[in-house]
């Protein structure tokens, strides 16, 4: 920028001296003022061309640097630029491939739920039926008391027991006493409380079936009180279980007088949760009777090792104080023995000096 100022400030300069040199010429004829102003513009002349050289070779020398230092840039800026688009390029394939492996995650999620939802409409279509249903609620049952008890565990707990009125209980369970036998029966109220809690249904509809609901229940509970509960054969109470946690929730909650029923009837009712804590609480009654029962035995048998000990001990003490006699009867029969010894050898010696006499 410096070299093109001055070389438009000297052109300025030259074009001035030129002008004023023919200025000169034109008003004086002086021979010797001409040649002087003819040999000051021949001088002008030539140092301009050496500065117009001498510029040209700085400006090509200055234009070549830059465009040398702007190639470098260049390159210094695409390898940086390359760099990134690798970077980015990396990084947008693995985000990329991550968007991939979550859509196939959704993908098989989605999968998922809709055998999920095959499933559960399947299972609807099976609750719709009263059989099913019932045969579900034993299904459910049978699981819990496995699960508390063990499999086949009869000594605990015994499957569709049939009592003697004829009546066929889903399950008998052997308690400890003074409970006794506790028999539990399955029942699904499920038609009228899903009435119920339609909420599309009017209010006059869900009001039915709320009655409909609660004289259902009653009627489980009568049963069970008839048939389930024997005076001297069965303990004086009965348990219903409700496989399906939302309707024992709603009865606890919002049906207070069918609790009253139940407990009036001496029927208590139950869901998978509570009952499963009910059967634990009796499972670890009866292994607590079973360590009971088994330490006394254990006390028993402490009590005659310690009179077997106390015989031990005495017969021990009999033969330390024989092995004591014995052990001082060896003392005496060795002092004995020294005394022996002594006097063979006295006599030895007596008789080797009456042979050296002879």
């Amino acid at each position: 920028m410096d070299y093109i100022i001055i070389v438009i400030l000297s052109i300025l300069l030259i074009i001035s001296l030129i002008i004023l040199i023919k200025l000169f010429k034109n008003k004086r004829s002086d021979n010797l003022i001409t040649q002087q102003l003819g040999l000051l513009e021949t001088n002008f002349v030539k140092e301009l061309g050496e500065f117009k050289y001498e510029f040209s070779n700085n400006i090509n020398k200055d234009f070549t640097n830059l465009n040398d230092r702007i190639q470098e840039r260049l390159l210094i800026m695409n390898e940086k630029v390359n760099s990134r688009i690798d970077e980015n390029f990396e990084k947008t394939t693995k985000t990329f491939s991550s968007v991939l492996e979550r859509l196939s995650k959704i993908d098989e999620a989605q999968k998922k739920i809709d055998s999920l939802s095959t499933e559960i409409v399947s299972l609807q279509s099976v609750l719709t039926d009263k059989k099913t249903r019932g045969i579900f609620g034993e299904v459910n049952l049978n699981y819990i008391l496995s699960s508390v008890f063990g499999d086949n565990n009869k000594n605990i707990y015994e499957l569709q027991y049939k009592l003697s009125n004829g009546a066929i209980t889903d399950a008998l369970v052997h308690a400890p006493e003074p409970l006794g036998n506790v028999c539990i029966d399955s029942k699904f109220p499920l038609e009228n409380y899903e009435r119920m809690m339609n909420k599309s249904l009017s209010k006059e509809q869900r009001d039915l079936a709320t009655k409909l609901f609660k004289s259902d229940m009653k009627k489980h509970i009568d049963a069970i009180s008839s048939k389930y509960i024997i005076e001297g054969e069965t303990t004086n109470q009965a348990l219903m279980f409700l496989p399906a946690e939302a309707i024992f929730a709603e009865v606890n909650a919002y049906h207070a007088d069918i609790l009253n029923y139940a407990y009036n009837k001496k029927v208590w009712i139950t869901s998978p949760t509570t009952l499963m804590s009910t059967l634990t609480t009796v499972y670890m009654i009866i292994k607590n009777l079973e360590r009971n029962k088994y330490a006394k035995v254990m006390q028993e048998e402490l009590n005659r090792l310690a009179l077997d000990f106390e015989r031990y001990k005495e017969r021990w003490d009999k033969l330390s104080r024989s092995i004591d006699t014995v052990s001082k009867d060896v003392k005496d029969i060795h002092i004995t023995t020294e005394k022996i010894t002594k006097r063979f050898d006295s006599i030895n010696k007596v008789d080797f000096i009456e042979n050296n006499k002879e």
